[in-house]
């Protein structure tokens, strides 16, 4: 079953740390997330592989936004 990444708060996605076809585990940094002058590690809900990522490096995000699919 996939599981959606999604933005905690709108911010800029400031460096991408796995790529498609990863495996990750639980509580694994997958991407940092620049908001409020702060950089925010962005963690995998779960286990999986990374199947899709729909973000790329100094994108703007929203709150609730897909950041990438795990499954």
């Amino acid at each position: 079953m996939a599981a959606q990444v999604l933005a905690p708060m709108p911010g800029t996605v400031i460096e991408i740390l796995v790529n498609v076809g990863d495996p990750v585990t639980k509580d694994d940094e997958l991407l940092i997330l620049e908001a409020m002058k702060m950089e925010n590690p962005i963690y995998a809900p779960e286990d999986g592989t990374v199947k899709e990522i729909m973000v790329k490096e100094k994108d703007s995000v929203e709150s609730d936004q897909v950041l990438m699919v795990l499954e």
